[in-house]
């Protein structure tokens, strides 16, 4: 049958999480990107609301409770260099509870909260997606 996004193009979802204008990035262990700092987020399942799917990632990575989330963009994102390919509906949210931490250390080196003007690198295509759409507001 084979795997999404190795055998045929995957439908991922990711969630861009802002607290007092900054954004919570994670560094990739595993492939798409890794070493590469994102947003949270991952596959989305069969028969899975993608905006569910990305609740459940966020969730399973940072340890945070997720509220009400917003569709900010979809971005493809195809990585020449991990023979990769996906296609991503991502949300941004504000709304949520608790203090993100390292949960998936398997799939996850580091995190923290970041400003448009601090941001990490190298970040990931996924995460320039998610500033590119997130308007000046979004990091006050």
């Amino acid at each position: 049958m084979g795997k999404p996004g190795i055998d045929f193009p995957g439908l991922g979802t990711g969630l861009a999480i802002l607290r007092d204008g900054k954004l919570l990035l994670y560094k990739r262990l595993k492939a798409p990107e890794a070493g590469f700092w994102s947003i949270v987020g991952g596959k989305v399942d069969h028969m899975e609301p993608a905006e569910d799917a990305a609740i459940r990632e966020a969730e399973e990575e940072s340890g945070l409770s997720i509220g009400h989330v917003d569709h900010l963009c979809t971005t493809e994102v195809i990585v020449e260099a991990d023979r990769q390919h996906w296609i991503s509906l991502i949300y941004v949210t504000q709304d949520f509870k608790g203090e993100a931490r390292l949960v998936e250390p398997d799939k996850l080196s580091d995190f923290g909260w970041f400003g448009r003007s601090e941001l990490p690198q190298p970040l990931s295509a996924f995460a320039h997606a998610a500033i590119a759409h997130l308007s000046e507001d979004a990091f006050r």
